[in-house]
């Protein structure tokens, strides 16, 4: 079956009306026209909806029948495209996206609100959860944007880098350290050393580099979260290092962090999105902004 949203459009006019000439004005047919889309409705649905006299024009009990179904369908169709236009133009709408929390809990926050001040009717939902669970939600269509560390080389995945981030040491006020205004590595591991358990990304990496060195991580403490290494470094049970995107979180905390040098260790932070699959119009407005905050970015995260 072909019907065809200009049959449907006439049927209702005429329906309404019962005038095939005031019919005409409202969906803007001539007569001629407008007969021919009548005609063919009525072949597609194999019989007639109207009672043609010369008195009168009303619908048939089929007519009767199919009258509020063509009505909610031009409805539906209506709405549908109403709220898809409402959605490109950003007067309506949702983005999801990932974020490890690092970003999500210090960046962010900054960013949504840029955002939902030049688009107010778009909801945001945040989900912050650890780096590589941000790379497997973006992966997955789960979210359309992820802000993560590197995901190293893909083949379905595209990487925009926003700036470096530097790992920096975390200290006691009160630890010998908290004087310096720069440590090294060698310095830093003399101490009881407080990491994240693996596979975290952050140990590996850090394991990785101070491995070329000659130099190894035996931690004395191990957890999961970045803010239970700063609770563990106040407390006085060891010193660790953190991304630089952690410095405002362990300094609420009461922590010192100093920068941490020979080697330097860091690692790019960016967004991830889908290769081959187009982002909304409301994320894609959400990554410009991003995009355009990236010095600003750049300069939040230094000592």
């Amino acid at each position: 079956m072909n019907i065809t949203l200009k049959q449907l459009r006439a049927f209702m006019a005429v329906a309404r009306t019962q005038s095939f000439t005031e019919a005409c004005a409202q969906v803007y047919l001539s007569q001629p026209a407008l007969s021919i889309a009548i005609k063919n409705l009525e072949e597609e649905v194999g019989g007639a909806l109207f009672s043609r006299t010369t008195r009168a024009l009303t619908l048939t009990p089929e007519g009767e029948e199919f009258y509020p179904v063509a009505q909610r369908l031009l409805d539906d169709w209506d709405s549908a495209f109403g709220d898809l236009q409402q959605r490109f133009a950003l007067n309506r709408g949702r983005v999801v996206l990932a974020a490890m929390p690092s970003f999500a809990s210090s960046l962010l926050p900054d960013i949504i609100r840029d955002y939902r001040q030049l688009y107010p009717n778009v909801s945001v939902t945040v989900n912050d959860v650890i780096a590589e669970d941000v790379v497997d939600m973006v992966r997955n269509g789960v979210v359309e944007v992820g802000i993560t560390f590197d995901p190293g080389r893909s083949e379905d995945l595209s990487f925009n880098a926003l700036f470096d981030d530097r790992f920096v040491a975390v200290v006691n006020p009160e630890h010998e350290l908290a004087e310096s205004d720069s440590i090294h590595w060698q310095q830093l591991l003399k101490d009881d050393f407080i990491a994240l358990q693996r596979p975290s990304s952050i140990r590996l990496l850090i394991e990785s580099k101070l491995r070329q060195l000659g130099m190894t991580v035996a931690p004395e403490f191990e957890t999961h979260q970045l803010a239970t290494i700063g609770r563990m470094v106040v407390s006085g049970l060891g010193v660790s290092a953190v991304p630089s995107l952690c410095i405002q979180q362990m300094r609420e905390q009461g922590a010192v962090c100093r920068e941490l040098s020979l080697p330097v260790v860091s690692r790019q932070v960016g967004i991830v999105t889908r290769k081959r699959y187009p982002l909304s119009t409301a994320a894609r407005s959400l990554v410009e902004i991003i995009e355009q905050s990236r010095t600003e970015l750049s300069q939040h995260i230094r000592l």
